[in-house]
């Protein structure tokens, strides 16, 4: 059967970092608050001339030169993000402009933290059938320009950057040894909009909006809902949380991930955790990971890895995939 293999994996970051120290001074905060309610140690804020675009196109970039292949063949990018450059045209064709690509087609999927899960499933679905071959899969934000700096519950939480992963059409044997996506559960529950959303938008304000959230009540539901996805991937793959090698969660907060893990009796050796060092990075948090994981050598070829992450709307997801 035909698979969605990862073939290549790249990242970004702007060049800012931000440390809790520095929060400090920007807002009423304390490194200690900080660490104790999120994990969170410092994060990465772009500057000047470091958009979604700019980020996006750089994981791109390292990710096909992982992969071994050009932007001439690739077939599709498919780019989550809440932050686009533009409210039109999309980030993925500003990514491929970028790339110096003009074939194929671009578009982006918004999904909020749950948004890179959402784009590799879209990408599996066009892969299996049958209208693309390789696939640019990119998760990019920039979160700070949506912030209220002056709310320290949600200001101190957030970071930029971007990954990217290549996917790839593969004819593979068997069931659930194969390389590529195994499974994907994507879910949604617009009754929870107003427990985390932006305020402001095109037809309503005419403005971006900052973003705005209700702490508690986004994780009073995060380890439930995570859980409900990551279990259906079990029962759809007949594999469980003992087969899994790597857990790679959204990085939001890190007793979310804690819990979650806790729950699913996925040892905490097993989980990539990249929370203290990017903060809350949205569309970009797993990517971000992956690549991390990938870089010091945890992730390795035949690994079976759960992505799984969960966003405002709200949104909700997992993928499971053999590395």
């Amino acid at each position: 059967m035909i698979r969605s293999v990862v073939r290549g994996i790249g990242s970004a970051l702007p060049k800012r970092v931000v440390t809790n120290r520095e929060m400090e001074t920007m807002v009423d905060t304390s490194d200690e608050w900080i660490v104790q309610r999120t994990g969170i140690r410092q994060r990465y804020i772009a500057g000047e001339g470091e958009t979604t675009a700019s980020l996006g196109a750089e994981a791109a970039k390292k990710a096909l030169e992982a992969a071994g292949i050009t932007a001439d063949d690739i077939d599709m990018i498919v780019c989550a993000t809440s932050t686009p450059d533009n409210t039109f045209p999309s980030t993925a064709v500003n990514i491929q402009a970028r790339l110096g690509m003009t074939h194929g087609f671009a578009f982006d999927v918004q999904a909020v933290c749950t948004g890179f899960v959402y784009a590799i499933t879209t990408a599996d679905a066009y892969i299996r059938g049958g209208l693309a071959k390789r696939v640019l899969v990119i998760g990019a934000e920039t979160f700070s320009r949506i912030l209220d700096w002056e709310d320290r519950t949600t200001c101190v939480l957030f970071g930029d950057g971007a990954g990217a992963i290549v996917l790839e059409a593969s004819e593979e044997q068997g069931v659930n040894a194969v390389r590529g996506v195994l499974t994907a559960h994507l879910r949604s529950d617009g009754s929870h909009k107003d427990k985390l959303y932006v305020d402001g938008g095109p037809s309503t304000t005419g403005t971006v909006g900052h973003l705005r959230m209700e702490g508690r009540e986004v994780f009073k539901y995060a380890v439930g809902m995570i859980t409900d996805v990551i279990e259906q991937s079990f029962a759809a793959s007949g594999l469980t949380a003992e087969d899994v090698d790597w857990l790679v969660p959204h990085q939001a907060n890190r007793r979310i991930i804690d819990g979650a893990a806790k729950k699913l009796a996925i040892p905490l050796e097993k989980v990539v955790i990249t929370v203290d060092q990017h903060g809350n990075t949205s569309a970009a948090s797993i990517p971000l990971a992956l690549s991390v994981a990938v870089a010091d050598g945890r992730i390795k070829k035949g690994d079976l890895v759960l992505l799984e992450a969960m966003g405002g709307g709200f949104t909700w997801g997992a993928v499971l995939l053999r590395w």
